[in-house]
């Protein structure tokens, strides 16, 4: 009998355990919230006096899926999206529609005034007045190409889903491959999420993101990693989330133009990597923007394609 009550007890005390820790799940979390969910709203909120940049003008391209940006020698801009690709004037009046075959991932322009256009898996290149020129081969299925970079008769093309990038001559010839794992030198890049942008520096070497380690890296032409930097913070001096920058642009002083998602902002970095200031802070963008393209003129304004609105605001120095 002793033993039947003992266990009646422990049934009771297991069922009383139970029903509290159900009460806790259920009701006490709701009221509560997550304990464990990180708040990042206060990160959002950035004092005026780091702002060192001001919006001075903006277009509206009127493109489907506007995805891409670009600025040649003369400061003409060049929108990409679904489709077409659209050429203005410094001052934001169009000069010239051309079609493309499909959704346009990146572009950038030679000193020739050829336009070099990535889709997702290859590259097209027109010439000045829209024509088709050139239909490079496919990479592979894998490919998933996010950003171009021109430099003399150097084509270098960022490729996320690989995890590589191009260098290719102006014909598409591949000239060499950078990326490759090297255990005592470079590990690979790091890429969650189809964000993988370069650019070429004032030396002619060649940045590229890692995005996973929030990493700039300096290669020169043969591949060879020379140089580079990290900032990892939740604060302005870093970039946090899986996949930071985006995406960067250079000023004529080497320093960098960044774009974050996560917590939408444009910032810019001294050469160094050290930051500097704020162009434009998360109320310049809807929430959830995740993808925020960026160029930069002959005069260092900085121009900025929101893909989430489609549309491309330009900043100025305050």
């Amino acid at each position: 009998m002793k033993q039947k009550l003992i266990i009646a007890g422990a049934l009771v005390l297991l069922f009383a355990i139970v029903g509290l820790m159900v009460w806790d799940f259920y009701y006490e979390s709701k009221t509560e919230g997550n304990p464990y969910e990180y708040d990042i709203s206060n990160l959002k909120i950035i004092d005026e006096k780091e702002f060192c940049y001001k919006k001075i003008g903006e277009i509206n391209p009127q493109i489907e899926e506007a995805y891409c940006i670009a600025i040649d020698e003369n400061d003409d801009i060049f929108i990409a999206g679904k489709n077409k690709v659209l050429i203005f004037d410094k001052a934001g009046n169009r000069k010239k529609t051309f079609n493309i075959f499909e959704a346009a991932k990146c572009i950038a322009v030679g000193t020739d005034g050829n336009i070099f256009v990535g889709m997702k898996n290859h590259i097209e290149v027109f010439d000045p007045s829209g024509s088709l020129i050139m239909q490079w081969q496919k990479i592979n299925q894998k490919a998933y190409i996010t950003s171009i970079a021109v430099e003399d008769e150097s084509v270098f093309v960022a490729d996320a889903g690989n995890k590589m990038v191009y260098h290719f001559n102006y014909s598409g010839q591949l000239i060499n491959s950078i990326g490759e794992k090297k255990e005592t030198e470079f590990p690979g890049f790091i890429i969650p999420s189809p964000h993988f942008d370069l650019a070429i520096g004032r030396e002619g070497q060649l940045w590229v993101v890692n995005p996973g380690k929030h990493e700039f890296l300096a290669f020169n032409k043969n591949g060879d990693l020379f140089s580079g930097w990290a900032r990892t913070s939740m604060q302005l001096d870093g970039f946090c989330g899986c996949c930071n920058p985006g995406n960067i642009a250079l000023l004529h002083d080497g320093s960098f133009v960044t774009s974050e998602k996560g917590i939408e902002r444009i910032k810019i970095h001294y050469p160094s990597g050290d930051y500097k200031c704020v162009v434009a802070g998360p109320d310049s963008f809807e929430e959830g923007t995740t993808h925020i393209d960026l160029a930069v003129n002959s005069e260092d304004k900085i121009l900025v394609l929101d893909s989430e609105n489609g549309m491309v605001f330009m900043f100025d120095e305050k």
